[in-house]
């Protein structure tokens, strides 16, 4: 069984968080992003890079810097 250790992930092209926002900025899906305070934010991303996204919730855009993120999951839907 081969182990990996902090070296062997850093060398990895993998990147998750921008493969996750990506194929959800693509689809215009909405998104409800939890922040390290409890707060929780709900729209679409119009775009994104290494330290901050913008969404767009409607009535606006929101810059929301991602060291302030907890968590990203789909928007719960809206049809009942």
């Amino acid at each position: 069984m081969q182990a990996f250790g902090r070296d062997d992930v850093a060398k990895t092209s993998i990147n998750i968080q921008d493969g996750f926002l990506f194929q959800h900025l693509k689809a215009g899906t909405p998104l409800t992003v939890g922040l390290m305070t409890g707060r929780s934010l709900s729209g679409k991303i119009k775009r994104f890079d290494r330290f901050a996204l913008v969404l767009d919730d409607g009535s606006g855009e929101i810059l929301v810097y991602k060291h302030a993120v907890a968590t990203l999951e789909e928007a719960a839907s809206q049809d009942g």
